[in-house]
């Protein structure tokens, strides 16, 4: 079979045909990132295509690859939350938190990148990770991340949800006077939801 175009690997998402989806994996960057998706929607994308697609050469593939992994929590994304590309690894945290698995490497790099990564979208997808996972040990790192960036702070706020505790509730006390209204309003959400 000859390699489907982008468009016609779209389409067989759609239509159900699956053999020109799949023939789409071979094809260049943007066909195999339109294959994953096709695939996904097919319900017959496997992990060890997503495993592969993980290690693309082409950023593109990488990161529709750690998307489409967030309905696949066998699949392992601790690799790809060191992943060169911030957006790379900002999709994988956010994937983690879809998985809302406490295995303690996942945890463990989540809190990393919260507290260490460069890039504001990187530190905002972990804070959220954790705060879906909901495990303990994450919850220094939140609470640090309610004087981040204001995004940062925003989803900091909605992560201390599964929490309780003094501290948790001196940093929902914190947000309820950020100079930021959108902060302000996440710490008001959480109060009522708590009532």
């Amino acid at each position: 079979m000859t390699i489907p175009d982008r468009r016609a690997v779209a389409i067989a998402g759609h239509t159900g045909d699956a053999a020109i989806a799949a023939a789409g994996l071979a094809g260049d960057a943007a066909v195999r990132a339109t294959a994953l998706g096709a695939l996904e929607r097919l319900g017959t994308l496997t992990d060890e295509q997503i495993l592969t697609a993980l290690v693309d050469h082409d950023v593109r593939v990488r990161r529709r690859a750690a998307e489409v992994a967030a309905t696949h929590p066998a699949v392992n994304l601790v690799p790809t939350l060191s992943d060169a590309d911030p957006n790379v690894v900002e999709t994988a945290a956010w994937a983690c938190g879809e998985h809302e698995s406490n295995r303690p490497e996942v945890i463990r790099r989540l809190i990393e990148l919260s507290a260490d990564a460069v890039e504001p979208l990187v530190r905002e997808a972990a804070v959220a990770a954790l705060g879906a996972i909901g495990d303990p040990a994450a919850i220094d790192v939140i609470i640090a991340a309610t004087s981040d960036k204001p995004a940062v702070r925003r989803r900091a706020v909605l992560a201390l949800a599964p929490f309780e505790g003094d501290h948790v509730d001196a940093a929902i006390d914190r947000a309820l006077e950020d100079r930021d209204w959108q902060v302000r309003q996440a710490a008001e959400d959480l109060r009522r939801a708590q009532s």
